[in-house]
């Protein structure tokens, strides 16, 4: 797996992070900026009204001295830390807060309704300052006349020292924040990437053949559902990998066996191992393995229709009369070895909904496997009863029964028992994974209760007929 996902998920972490901080930067700091102006404009505009309200008394048409109120200008200096100048309309500062001496200055072009409808300006003040300043005027009236302004200016780099105090606390704010949101990159790292990196290492090992490989992740969340399907899926595959393998060679095996005594007989006649009046006798053995061969070779044909989808066609018939019509047929066999049929029913007639051709094959094998594998001078037990919705079949026999470590695998498509090996030397163990399949595909489940030594009971159930 690369790295690119996890990597492209940290730096867009980070550029989220820095772009975020940068903008949050920005833009703060100009509204900070405009805050402190507006808030200090507000306060220093308010000291400047004062200040002129108080100078306005002072003038009823008449000289004043102004020097009795320095020492109220230079306190409202040092309160405000800004410098207060008294200007006159000729642009005359008659008073300033920094300076005691009468000393005039003139400032140049001085026009007080430059600002407009603003209440303060931020520069040098008509180069009365090396730096900017925030400068706030209010104009001293008395009579209905204008004498002068107050005019109050504060640097702006007090203003940028409170701006800048408020925004440290900001960054410092921000920076705690992503340090904890760091938490959102550590948790995603546990739950996703890792298990992410753990799934797609499994993956790959599923993808080289490896299908043994388990993909050890436990969590409850769809990462543990994933790897958790994914380690059912890769068992299932091994499963039928071992299977594929297993039924190539019961193949090769059910195969390879009549075929050598087919070519060994074929041989033995065109050589002239086998004389003339034995051909008969040769002819017949090659007859039977060729229809061994037939019926493997059906089996297998069965084997993949029942393995398609929407292969039934169901109908509804008498399960009783089926019954009655197979054993009929295997009548010549039970009087060989002196078998006796014994059929029970629950009615004289009972209706199930099924495949009639898939139903009379599952009572054919398991008719016939019990024939097989009863003894002689026995009897097998057919019997069908009727129990809610369903009906129920079961065929026993008195025969040699089914190992205990057998009976699960006796579905299993090519297996036969040891025991059965000695008494069903044609078969091709293809009956009951065959008799299986077709119940399975009606919804219906068949089961077995056997005991060595004792005999066998297969037990199965269809529904009973609809709309009757």
């Amino acid at each position: 797996m690369t790295h690119s996902l996890y990597y492209k998920f940290i730096l867009g972490y980070l550029v989220f992070g820095l772009l975020g901080f940068a903008t949050i930067a920005t833009f703060s700091s100009k509204i900070t900026d405009k805050y402190l102006i507006d808030q200090q404009t507000e306060r220093l505009y308010d000291e400047a009204t004062q200040i002129a309200s108080s100078y306005s008394k002072l003038y009823s048409g008449k000289s004043v001295n102004l020097n009795s109120s320095y020492p109220q200008i230079v306190g409202a200096a040092g309160y405000l830390h800004a410098q207060i100048w008294i200007v006159d309309r000729n642009g005359n500062i008659v008073v300033d807060s920094n300076q005691s001496n009468k000393a005039e200055r003139v400032i140049e072009d001085y026009d007080p309704t430059a600002t407009g409808n603003k209440p303060y300006t931020i520069g040098n003040f008509y180069n009365q300052f090396p730096y900017d300043v925030l400068s706030v005027q209010a104009p001293i009236t008395g009579n209905y006349t204008t004498y002068g302004y107050v005019v109050i200016h504060q640097g702006l780099n007090d203003l940028h020292a409170s701006r800048d105090s408020i925004l440290n606390i900001l960054y410092i704010t921000l920076a705690i924040v992503f340090a904890f949101s760091l938490i959102i990159l550590l948790v995603f790292t546990k739950t996703v990437y890792i298990p992410l990196k753990k799934i797609t290492a499994g993956a790959n090992e599923y993808a080289q053949g490896n299908l043994t490989h388990h993909i050890d992740l436990h969590t409850r969340d769809e990462m543990g559902y994933l790897a958790a399907t994914l380690n059912y899926m890769s068992d299932e595959l091994n499963q039928m990998e071992e299977y594929q393998k297993t039924f190539v060679a019961n193949v090769s095996h059910d195969f390879r066996s009549p075929l050598t005594s087919i070519k060994g007989y074929l041989e033995a006649i065109l050589d002239g191992t086998i004389p003339e009046d034995m051909y008969e006798k040769y002819i017949t053995r090659v007859i039977s393995e060729t229809e061994r061969l037939n019926k493997l070779t059906q089996g297998l044909l069965t084997i993949n229709s029942l393995d398609s989808k929407g292969y039934l066609n169901r109908t509804n018939f008498d399960i009783n009369r089926v019954i009655k019509d197979i054993a009929a047929s295997f009548e010549g066999i039970c009087r060989d070895k002196n078998l006796n049929f014994e059929l029970t029913f629950s009615d004289s007639i009972q209706m199930v909904y099924a495949d009639h051709g898939k139903i009379q094959q599952v009572m054919y094998n398991l008719i016939d496997n019990a024939i097989k594998f009863s003894h002689q001078d026995s009897s097998i037990y057919i019997q069908a009863s009727s129990k809610y919705e369903k009906i129920f079949i079961s065929v026993k026999d008195t025969g040699i029964g089914i190992p205990k470590d057998s009976i699960k695998k006796i579905w299993e498509r090519f297996y036969k028992s040891d025991l059965s090996r000695g008494k069903d030397k044609k078969g091709t163990g293809l009956g009951l994974a065959i008799v299986k399949e077709i119940i399975q595909s009606h919804g219906e489940n068949i089961d077995v209760i056997s005991t060595e030594g004792v005999g066998s009971e297969f037990i199965f159930s269809l529904p009973k007929a609809t709309n009757l």
